[in-house]
Parts: structure tokens; C-alpha cells; sequence
């Protein structure tokens, strides 16, 4: 009798299984859909500047994730140094692995990655502390969050500044998804849930693919949906001196952020608040 034959498709059938979203790394993803971080540090450079008529060095990243935006203040100059701030270490070690990795070898060690809580992690005294992305929205109550801003306020030297984001707009508080084509993939926004009495949302990003296969979940926020009028009012109770929104003041939105008081009543925005110590 002649050996068995074995299933000639078993091997594709394993292969057919490796779908793109399998495949996808969602850290790679997300780098790639939801950030920029050469126009994140440009404005950080350039408001830093025109604010101190100096030029920053040290910055921290608080929720700095996988030290994207950390990594990129470090190209800008040699002298560049950078504290990167995340509770993660699997995030915090895939930064390592990709981001780090990727920086010139001398220029590694200019950039220290912390695994600590930002409501208590002590560094030395920066000149810029960074909270992007919303991530800051984390915190759910006044106190918590203005004994953030207070620490945040204690981490900086005399003359620093801190940058964060913001977004609104009334279709904000709407339970919607929001696709968006990327080179590759389709990054899909989902406002999952909103809670009117309190101001609990919670936000997701999913990725799908042109072969159908979908990475759901790929990130999950539980945030509360902070508005201008109170994150600024937290900062002054926390000692900063002085708080201004930097609004995207063209009509197509081309992201040229301007200090302003009046914004347009959009159904969508993007701010920056810059908090001067």
C-alpha cells in the first residue's frame, strides 16, 4: 500500500487565513492614520519660540504611547532631549523596538522612556510638557484633572509651557462612525457611546481592508468629553497664568492654528491649548 497522501490544502487553507487585518500591526496603523507628528512639532517649536523668543530643548510626552511624537523632537536638533511618559510597557517597549531603533545611534540615548503614572512621575524640569491626542481626558472628575494640571505645572522650569488638544463641536456628542481612506487600509473613527449627564464617552478606533478582513477594537477610550470652557478654567485653578486656544482659523481647514477667542460652531474641530506656567 503506498503512503498516505497528505491534504494538499491544508497549506492554503492556512494561508488563506492570514488575512490583512492578521497581518497588521495596529501600533503601525494608528502612526499612520491618526498622527502627525512633523506638524504636532512644529507648532510645538514654533509656539515655544514666538512665546519665550528661545528655543526649547527638554520636553516630556505625557501618554506618550509608542514616543512617535518624542522621537520626532529628537531629530529636530542635536541638542533636542526628550522624557517620554506611559503606564504601558508593552507600548513603551514597542517604541523601543520600531521608533527608537529607527533613530540614529548617538541620538538614542537622548531620549528616556518612563513607565509611571503622569499624576505622580517625577522628571527633571522641562522646558515643554506635551498631552496629545486627548489622552488627558482619561480623567474623569474636576479634581483629578486639575491635580494633573498641577503636576504637570510643578514638572516645568520657570518660563515652560504646556501643550495639549483638544476636539468638539456637536457632532461630538453624537453616537456616529466616521471612515476615513488611508494609503492601504480605511481607518474608521466610532463614537461608540455618550453619557449626557455626566459627560462619559467612549471612543474607538477600528481598521478595515480591502480584503474584507477588519480590525475591530484596535483601540478603546473611556474618556470623559471635556469642553473648552473647562479644561481652560481647570488650567487657571491649577496656577497656570495664562491660557490660550490656538484655533485652525482657515476655511478649509488646512490646520494654520491661530491664538483666538471666537471659534466657528462646527460640527467638528481641532484645537490646540497652550498653557503658559
Amino acid at each position: 500500500m503506498g503512503a498516505k497522501e497528505k491534504n494538499p490544502t491544508s497549506k492554503v487553507a492556512r494561508k488563506q487565513k492570514m488575512t490583512m487585518a492578521k497581518k497588521a500591526d495596529r501600533h503601525i496603523l494608528y502612526q499612520n492614520s491618526v498622527q502627525c507628528v512633523e506638524a504636532e512639532i512644529d507648532f510645538v517649536d514654533e509656539t515655544f519660540e514666538a512665546l519665550r523668543e528661545r528655543k526649547a530643548n527638554l520636553i516630556r510626552e505625557d501618554f506618550c504611547g509608542t514616543a512617535n511624537t518624542s522621537c520626532e523632537w529628537i531629530r529636530r536638533r542635536d541638542t533636542n532631549r526628550a522624557f517620554g511618559v506611559d503606564l504601558c510597557g508593552d507600548t513603551l517597549q514597542w517604541g523601543r523596538d520600531h521608533n527608537i531603533a529607527a533613530l540614529p545611534s548617538a541620538s538614542r540615548t537622548r531620549l528616556s522612556l518612563i513607565q509611571d503614572n503622569v499624576l505622580t512621575v517625577a522628571t527633571d524640569p522641562v522646558d515643554a510638557l506635551l498631552a496629545m491626542n486627548f489622552s488627558y481626558w482619561c480623567f474623569k472628575d474636576r479634581d483629578t484633572l486639575r491635580n494633573y494640571f498641577v503636576h504637570a505645572r510643578e514638572s516645568l522650569v520657570d518660563d515652560g509651557i504646556m501643550f495639549l488638544d483638544a476636539f468638539g463641536g456637536y457632532e461630538a456628542f453624537c453616537l456616529m462612525e466616521e471612515p476615513r481612506q488611508c494609503e492601504g487600509f480605511t481607518y474608521v473613527w466610532d463614537q461608540a457611546d455618550y453619557n449626557p449627564i455626566n459627560g462619559d464617552a467612549t471612543c474607538k478606533i477600528h481598521f478595515k481592508f480591502r480584503d474584507g478582513s477588519s480590525l475591530m477594537d484596535a483601540f478603546v477610550y473611556e474618556w470623559r468629553l471635556w469642553t473648552l470652557p473647562e479644561i481652560q478654567e481647570l488650567l487657571l485653578e491649577a496656577g497656570f497664568a495664562h491660557v490660550t486656544v490656538f484655533w485652525d482659523s482657515t476655511e478649509d481647514g488646512d490646520g494654520v492654528y491661530l491664538p483666538e477667542t471666537v471659534g466657528e460652531p462646527d460640527a467638528g474641530w481641532l484645537c490646540y491649548i497652550v498653557a503658559e506656567k
